[in-house]
């Protein structure tokens, strides 16, 4: 059994992030479930808290014929509905077609039949894959319709439609028009619809409040040159998206709006899907900081912290491999010497792109660049030679495949791989898993300005002493870093 008082407030937010991380037996029922259940939360007092599906059923409890423990995520062949509908979008940005061809090779991932991934599509949802897709596809569709100017054609084609005739049947047969009158209702609302020259910009909203200065000043400070250019207003950066290449750019609209505003350029709309995620994991746009503060301040350590920063957010990795490198290269170093060493790499290994911003001048670094490169080019550049030989591997990790680090992926299979790879200890994995993965209870324990804020402790004490900030500790880190540590 694992600690209950910590699992209690991971169950009672219901976040998709902590699926298959633990198992909830309910004294009361005598049923076992998923942390995403949909029935109503149970008294703690009747809650019991397991590793494993195994371990809630040796103790006695059934499962759930509502969340059916059998399909969370790193506890069967198959994966949580939730997840295999993120796995849907991601196919479809890269082709999957309307009548559901290709289905196969998702549900290849999973280790199951394309049948079989239909129904359990259907069970959890209440659609099809192809329905799933066709709602998210009509969705988005909207959102170009109503917020930017792009023609309609390119308007079905960046929604994920194979032909303008398919959007406008389903557009008609969902929403009982035609698209073209919903962006004239659009214009006449909203005359100022956004859109100019080469490039669109679209909303995304958050949960107040959102700490946007502090966000912006985390990354000011590991902006990688000429990929990166961030000011006290906004974020910008060079994109590469499997073919697509282009730019973006963030800012942060009224308050009162509650969202942030991203600028991209027309190059991108046949990704865009993909775009919009990587930019709400890099913003944490899906955080809940109600429940994250009411529980971190709890502990009097923290509490003046959280109060002085109720929107703190723990920023994520537009590219999980520019991410990972950036973390290697910090090791034992300042930020700020780890920036410089970063930059240096970036020119080094990044291909050169032109934008409309003099300060964005390339692309990020490919893995299998980097693994043709050789020790000795990256530690040419002033990189330790061990440090060196890490980032090979991990270079060479993500060409092969081996290594993956997509957001919502298992933190504990993830860690595992990274720490395998020379050089890479737990603090490194650690902060990878929170930022790159977007895991909310990553806590690297040996991390300095830490142990030195909880009184000079050992790395296995701060380990301790974080049991009750759990399961959102990696929010607690950043409120030491950015408040105790400053």
């Amino acid at each position: 059994m694992i600690e209950n008082h910590a699992a209690y407030e991971a169950l009672s937010s219901h976040d998709p992030r902590f699926d298959g991380v633990f198992f909830v037996g309910v004294t009361s029922t005598g049923i076992y479930c998923r942390p995403i259940c949909p029935a109503k939360v149970p008294k703690e007092a009747n809650c019991r808290f397991y590793e494993s599906a195994e371990a809630a059923e040796k103790a006695g409890f059934r499962p759930c014929l509502r969340c059916r423990p059998e399909l969370a995520p790193g506890n069967a062949p198959v994966d949580s509905a939730g997840r295999i509908a993120h796995l849907i979008v991601h196919r479809m940005d890269e082709g999957l077609l309307d009548d559901g061809a290709n289905l196969e090779e998702i549900a290849a991932q999973f280790e199951i039949s394309s049948r079989q991934l239909r129904r359990i599509v259907q069970k959890e949802l209440g659609v099809s894959p192809v329905e799933l897709m066709q709602t998210r596809r009509l969705l988005l569709a909207k959102q170009l319709l109503t917020e930017t100017k792009l023609p309609v054609i390119d308007v079905a084609f960046a929604s994920g439609f194979s032909s303008l005739r398919r959007f406008n049947d389903a557009f008609l047969t969902h929403y009982r028009m035609p698209p073209t009158r919903l962006r004239k209702a659009a214009a006449e609302h909203e005359p100022e619809a956004a859109g100019s020259g080469g490039s669109s910009t679209l909303q995304l909203s958050y949960r107040p409040p959102y700490d946007w200065d502090g966000v912006l000043a985390f990354l000011r400070g590991r902006m990688i040159r000429d990929v990166e250019h961030v000011t006290e207003q906004y974020y910008a950066r060079t994109v590469r998206l499997g073919k697509r290449q282009g730019w973006i750019k963030v800012t942060h609209a009224a308050p009162a709006k509650r969202s942030l505003l991203v600028e991209f350029s027309h190059s991108l709309t046949p990704v865009l899907p993909a775009l919009l995620g990587r930019v709400r994991n890099l913003f944490d746009l899906s955080a809940r900081p109600d429940l994250i503060n009411a529980h971190l301040m709890k502990d009097q350590l923290l509490a003046k912290a959280v109060a002085a920063h109720p929107g703190l957010r723990v920023p994520g990795a537009f590219d999980s491999f520019e991410m990972a490198i950036r973390a290697i290269l910090g090791q034992q170093i300042t930020v700020k010497a780890a920036t410089t060493i970063a930059c240096r790499f970036a020119e080094a290994f990044g291909e050169k792109f032109e934008t409309p911003f003099v300060e964005l001048s390339r692309l990020s670094p490919l893995p299998e660049v980097v693994a043709g490169a050789g020790v000795d080019a990256i530690a040419s550049l002033g990189i330790v030679s061990a440090r060196a030989k890490c980032l090979m591997a991990l270079a060479q990790a993500f060409k092969s495949g081996v290594l993956t680090l997509e957001s919502g992926a298992n933190p504990d299979v993830a860690i595992r791989n990274l720490v395998a790879l020379p050089g890479i200890g737990q603090w490194t994995a650690h902060y990878i898993a929170m930022r790159a993965l977007r895991w909310p209870d990553a806590f690297p324990k040996e991390d300095i300005v830490v142990r030195n804020n909880l009184g000079g402790v050992s790395a296995k004490e701060a380990e301790r002493i974080s049991q009750p900030w759990r399961p959102w500790r990696s929010y607690a880190v950043l409120h030491i870093w950015r408040s105790l540590g400053a």
